[in-house]
């Protein structure tokens, strides 16, 4: 049975008229002697009534100071899937074409239980298989799963796959029913050089790696999502990203291009990130402060996209919807940390003292805020002097982001990062912090300049020749 999987994104299914548009590649794929499998997004965009994004805000918004319970908040999020998949499938259905639709659980897709961001852990394909052995076109909710049985939920808990699970769930069918090829289809003609919103002649690609299409997905394009792209990669499955509203051949996703040497394949950019920078003067316990910034990170599960480390400080970047979590947890946090300085034997016999520790308060700027004064105000009345009582001073940048250059085997080629660099400080553009991979390098800049940044890159780099 030749098997293709087809997923349609929000913008793809938001009206009638673009529905039919995407019935019209679902039928096209019957025509060529495949099975159809469909699977959708929410409809629309934040803002519009079944997105995904205002449903969270409608759960929200009962009670800001209350955060929904994770379980109920994806069953919420579920909702946008479920609603686009009844209304996909009865637009095949009255085009004449049987269709039936399933949620993630009846698709037999199994995941973990860590709601908000689930990993799957296997799929059932059986019903889906014999949904199209009856000849039905199987349409599926993206970006969700349930999670095994347990004493309290017999048939288990639905759960979402983090943003950009449709992708996922696309790419995991494609594996689990060995299909000859998944298609992901979109707003654009495929994986572009650019953002098309900033450089409106961006060329398409059409061909590009596995590890190129997941490194730019990582560098913020939103064109496919990494996972995706990793589960076809590991399970060998032909990719494709298309339009939905052209018939350009759009991109295919290879697991090695012909000409495999060096090249640089376009410029991408985060969203909106915060950038702290951490002033440590303190050689003997930087390092110690530096793994104790990490594993806090670590804790309250922020992600960090740039990291910068010099011989006084520290710098880090990560997404702004972290910050207030991040300015709660480190404002006035202290850290103790054993002096290395020994007192001297005593000659009496009498064992030495134990060191005396240190004490670190993390502070914002140079005037520490009410937390903090609090937090100095109770070391001082336990018997700290200033000797003993070290500030760390964090100073802030919230309007930032990241621009980088997706430059496969280009990481350790001379000149090509000091050509990104100049060509950033020629324009203006200040660099705040830089990064690299095997397959990208990166600045953080600020987000006012982001547009010109990738311009001007694209522009300096002659992207505009690149067409994979």
């Amino acid at each position: 049975m030749r098997i293709r999987v087809l997923k349609f994104g929000g913008t793809s299914i938001d009206t009638h008229e673009h529905r039919l548009m995407a019935a019209r590649k679902v039928i096209q794929c019957l025509e060529m002697g495949c099975k159809p499998v469909v699977v959708v997004s929410a409809i629309g965009r934040r803002g519009e009534p079944y997105a995904t994004d205002t449903l969270v805000e409608f759960l929200t918004q009962i009670d800001p100071s209350v955060p929904p319970h994770p379980r109920e908040k994806d069953l919420m999020m579920a909702c946008g899937e479920i609603i686009s998949t009844v209304i996909m499938a009865q637009t095949l259905r009255i085009l004449g074409y049987p269709s039936v639709a399933l949620t993630g659980s009846q698709a037999g897709i199994i995941t973990d239980s860590e709601f908000g961001n689930a990993r799957i852990l296997e799929i059932n394909p059986t019903p889906i298989l014999r949904c199209l052995e009856y000849g039905w076109i199987p349409v599926v909710a993206g970006f969700q799963g349930v999670t095994r049985p347990d004493k309290i939920f017999p048939r288990g808990a639905m759960t979402t796959l983090g943003r950009g699970g449709s992708d996922t769930t696309a790419a995991a069918l494609g594996a689990a029913l060995q299909a000859e090829a998944v298609e992901i289809y979109t707003d654009v003609d495929g994986v572009k050089t650019a953002d098309p919103d900033f450089v409106p002649n961006a060329p398409t690609l059409r061909e590009i790696t596995y590890e190129e299409v997941a490194e730019i997905a990582h560098q913020g394009a939103r064109v496919l999502h990494p996972r995706a792209a990793e589960i076809a990669m590991d399970y060998g499955i032909p990719l494709w990203v298309k339009c939905t509203f052209t018939d350009e051949p759009g991109t295919r996703v290879v697991a090695q291009l012909k000409n495999n040497g060096r090249r640089i394949t376009g410029v991408t950019h985060t969203g909106k990130l915060v950038y702290l920078s951490f002033h440590i003067p303190y050689p003997e316990h930087k390092s110690l402060l530096e793994l104790e910034i990490y594993r806090l990170m670590a804790r309250i599960g922020v992600n960090l996209q740039g990291v910068g480390v010099d011989e006084e400080g520290l710098g880090i970047a990560f997404s702004r919807e972290h910050w207030q979590t991040v300015r709660s947890a480190l404002d006035g946090l202290v850290v103790p940390l054993q002096t290395s300085d020994l007192p001297a034997e005593q000659s009496n016999g009498v064992a030495p003292a134990a060191p005396l520790p240190l004490f670190y308060l993390f502070q914002f700027g140079d005037q520490p805020s009410e937390v903090c004064q609090i937090q100095r105000g109770m070391l001082e009345k336990a018997g700290l002097g200033s000797e003993r009582l070290r500030p760390i001073v964090i100073n802030v940048a919230e309007g930032c982001t990241m621009v980088s250059l997706i430059a496969h085997g280009y990481s350790q080629e001379p000149g090509v990062f000091a050509k990104l660099y100049q060509t950033l400080l020629q324009a203006g553009i200040p660099v705040w912090q830089t990064a690299d991979s095997e397959l990208s390098l990166s600045c953080i800049i600020p987000e006012s300049e982001v547009e010109k940044a990738v311009r001007i890159l694209h522009e300096r780099f002659e992207l505009h020749a690149a067409t994979g």
